[in-house]
């Protein structure tokens, strides 16, 4: 599963888990790249004279017999060759961003973006993209965008046929005033929109209280901004009253490994698995390691500390937790839910996660583009790797919706079944 925010184009930030911070310095010379962390990574060996004089050639022929002439563009060609390149690894989840797509999802992962307010995923093995959620009072929502809705078509393009983030950034994000006229798919029929672009700010946690002192939080993304907004949340919610929570974690497709992690911290005791929170394992058997010790959260990477951490995290919930999770709660969300089970510090409702057990790593270049690599496998602190299998509930209950709300998109808390089974958990 690839995803992305329509108009922001999060990469599944995507589209799983993104550790960001390294930058890779290019060699033209060699047939290899160093990393700030002074790792050398070699590849599989490419006969480089080969494939340039193929380069040449095509070119030539381009040249010589491309209808339209007036369409080539030398910049569009050279990333359309990197792009290929990585697509020929046959892994989903890498591929190449040039510096203005870079530069886009950046922007992204703070929440605030030009757009038209959908949340929407991709699966890599159909391409299909879904609509799982349209913001309130988005241009999305007054254009009558629904969730559940399949985007068809953007434009002339046929959606599925495209990459999720280059269709995002390139073709549905813009200008703010614009508009995208887009084909979405509604119970086997097209229905075309007219959308206009705007500011679109991501509230990426939403919380209330029930009447019963149950606090309800639904966190739709990890972004940068997603682990303040929780704890505040959270701290609103504990001065109105809060005995219990619900924290819905359903079609939240992943994000920040950072976020997560210390979403996690903020919950989480220091007394079991060594502190551990989150572990990695790359293609060298190098470990990585986020864990809480004395009251801070710190990040161990091969050959050190990361120079970001550690943080303070002296903070622990107690009290009786939920999380609810569904076939959409994909990578960070598994992260976090993972975490909370091992520890015993929450019950799983709802059913079997995604099972997106594997770490992407933005890797800026110095140019302003960067690649996106899978880099690691990843582990809950009880050392399980979820990749392929997805996170079991502890409770496990299929979404049984009424006819009249199928589709919408606030579905009443006291109407949504899996909610009330995440409360009735806690009451017992």
């Amino acid at each position: 599963m690839v995803t992305a925010f329509a108009g922001l184009s999060i990469v599944g930030v995507a589209s799983g888990i993104s550790i960001v911070g390294r930058t890779v310095i290019q060699n033209q010379n060699t047939e290899s790249v160093e990393s700030s962390g002074g790792a050398t990574a070699a590849k599989e060996s490419l006969d480089l004279e080969q494939v340039q004089n193929k380069l040449d050639f095509l070119e030539e022929l381009v040249g010589d017999y491309f209808l339209f002439e007036e369409d080539i563009h030398a910049a569009d060609m050279e990333a359309g060759i990197y792009k290929g390149l990585l697509a020929g690894l046959g892994d989903p989840y890498t591929t190449y961003y040039t510096a203005q797509e870079y530069q886009a999802m950046t922007e992204e992962t703070e929440g605030v973006y030009c757009g038209i307010g959908v949340q929407v995923s991709q699966r890599y093995d159909t391409g299909i993209i879904t609509v799982l959620r349209v913001f309130p009072d988005s241009p999305a929502e007054e254009a009558g965008i629904r969730k559940g809705d399949i985007l068809y078509k953007v434009g002339d393009l046929m959606a599925a046929e495209q990459d999720l983030d280059t269709l995002v950034s390139q073709h549905i994000r813009g200008e703010e005033g614009t508009f995208v006229d887009m084909t979405m798919m509604r119970d086997g029929e097209e229905i075309p929109v007219h959308v206009e672009r705007r500011m679109v700010e991501n509230e990426t946690v939403e919380a209330q209280l029930l009447p019963d002192k149950t606090g309800y939080v639904l966190v739709t993304q990890f972004d940068s901004v997603t682990a303040d907004q929780f704890t505040n949340q959270i701290e609103k919610l504990e001065k109105e009253g809060m005995e219990r929570l619900v924290i819905d974690l359903r079609d939240n497709p992943g994000g920040v490994v950072d976020s997560c992690v210390e979403m996690a911290a903020y919950i989480l005791p220091e007394n079991q698995h060594g502190g551990t929170i989150l572990s990695t394992s790359d293609k060298n058997s190098e470990i990585e390691r986020y864990y809480s010790k004395d009251g801070k959260l710190h990040h161990e990477v091969s050959g050190g500390m990361d120079p970001r951490y550690p943080v303070e995290d002296g903070h622990e919930l107690d009290m009786p937790i939920a999380v609810l999770i569904n076939g959409m709660s994909a990578s960070a969300s598994e992260v976090f839910a993972g975490a909370l089970q091992d520890y015993g510090k929450a019950t799983l409702v709802g059913t079997t996660s995604f099972g997106k057990g594997i770490v992407q790593q933005l890797l800026p270049l110095d140019d302003g583009s960067a690649v996106k690599l899978t880099i690691a496998h990843y582990y809950t602190p009880a050392g399980n790797d979820v990749h392929e299998k997805g996170l079991e509930p502890d409770v496990e209950v299929e979404l049984e919706l009424d006819e009249d709300l199928i589709g919408q998109y606030d579905v009443p808390l006291e109407r949504d079944n899996q909610v009330q089974k995440a409360i009735e958990v806690l009451k017992e």
